[in-house]
């Protein structure tokens, strides 16, 4: 699977339509040093002469006398001079120069990302994945203190999962506060029953609910209820939400609530992107990704196991090709990240972290940010040289995952 991955990903190209394409470097771009016209002969291991001779240096420091400020001077040279003594000694092991082994470190390292990352959009603050839900839990936890009404709402809409509970439930939330606005003078529609059967099921079970009622203006009371039946003489008490008697002279505030809750929308961290510019180095076509491309959460695995028992269903059954191609492309949507890189002309490499079912468009713009002169026409190729030109195909749908 790695091998695979790093095919496809090492392949995609950038071809420009016209002169002038730069790529804007980035400060963490290294600045390009002056090509050198002949190739530098690469450097020997020392020799026994060579060893012999950095021993006999370090004899002779260690037979001064050290002097306090001195002292501490010569310890880091000793250190320094046995450092690269043993540093040489392992690199001539291996048939390298020091120069090279820092080189094939480097080149190998620099290609990775260390994980899926997300910016929350109440705060800017930057976190990885694991970490996303708590940092939105935090900040809208902080932002009750800013605006309650619509803390809550943010609650409802992006901690319960369940589309369908959450949009049954706005819509009654937004029908008690409408009966309010509509028949202000009806005593009954300014108090909810918390007992109720309707709001057990489609309000109180949902994160958030509670909140909501009390920053828009209710509050929590305990009433006599009359008895039922045989017991109807008797009176029983239970508790209500009852809207407090100062909101009757704010009805159009009540009304704006009402709407702010049914036009409300998830949440949602975004995608950082993480773009990251090489030089042209052979090395840049190895690299490693984390866990985070490929770890999946229990909500996904739960729908990996629906996928599979619906294919292992179909097995027996016949199949044409178009069906055959639907369910790999199913398949193509375990994984929710793609580690995408885009090879420039001059050969460097502009880099980007994207969602799985993303457009092409999103990388074209991806592109066309990171160039000096963005206005310019260009194409992409992707693997085999094929060319990306239906900006509306996902890129699991274009191989790129």
């Amino acid at each position: 699977m790695r091998k695979f991955f790093q095919e496809i990903k090492a392949d995609l190209k950038f071809k420009t339509a016209g002169p002038g394409q730069k790529l804007s470097e980035p400060s963490r771009a290294p600045r390009e040093k002056p090509r050198a016209e002949v190739a530098p002969k690469p450097r020997q291991a020392p020799t026994d002469e060579a060893q012999r001779a950095a021993a006999a240096a370090l004899a002779r420091l260690e037979l001064k006398p050290k002097g306090k400020a001195a002292g501490s001077s010569q310890e880091a040279i000793k250190s320094q001079v046995r450092k690269e003594l043993m540093a040489e000694a392992a690199a001539s092991e291996k048939g390298l120069s020091m120069e090279e082994k820092e080189q094939e470190e480097e080149g190998a390292a620099a290609p990775s990302v260390s994980g899926v990352y997300f910016i929350c959009p109440l705060t800017g603050a930057v976190v990885r994945k694991d970490q996303k839900e708590k940092q939105l839990r935090e900040a809208i936890q902080a932002y009750f203190s800013v605006d309650p009404v619509a803390a809550s709402i943010m609650e409802i809409q992006t901690f319960n999962k369940d589309r369908e509970k959450v949009r049954v439930c706005v819509e009654t939330m937004a029908k008690y506060l409408d009966n309010i606005y509509l028949h202000p003078e009806e005593e009954k529609y300014r108090k909810i029953k918390l007992q109720n059967k309707v709001f057990q099921e489609r309000i109180s079970c949902l994160e958030g609910t509670h909140k909501f009622f009390q920053a828009v203006g209710f509050e929590t009371k305990t009433l006599p209820v009359p008895g039922q039946g045989k017991n109807f003489m008797c009176n029983t008490t239970e508790e209500f939400y009852v809207l407090k008697e100062e909101m009757l002279s704010r009805l159009e505030e009540l009304k704006e609530r009402k709407e702010q809750l049914l036009s409300s929308e998830p949440v949602r961290a975004q995608l950082h992107r993480q773009p990251a510019v090489f030089r042209p180095s052979p090395a840049a076509a190895r690299f490693e990704l984390p866990r985070d491309f490929f770890s999946l959460s229990a909500e996904e695995l739960r729908r990996e196991q629906r996928l599979r028992s619906e294919a292992v269903e179909k097995a027996s059954m016949l199949r044409t090709r178009a069906m055959r191609e639907k369910e790999e492309q199913r398949e193509m949507r375990r994984y929710n990240y793609t580690l995408l890189r885009v090879r420039f002309p001059d050969g460097y490499i502009l880099q980007g972290t994207f969602y799985a079912r993303e457009s092409v468009s999103v990388l074209y713009n991806f592109v066309r940010e990171a160039l000096r002169d963005d206005w310019l026409p260009f194409e992409l190729l992707g693997p085999g040289g094929l060319k990306l030109t239906d900006e509306n195909l996902a890129f699991n749908e274009c191989g790129l995952v």
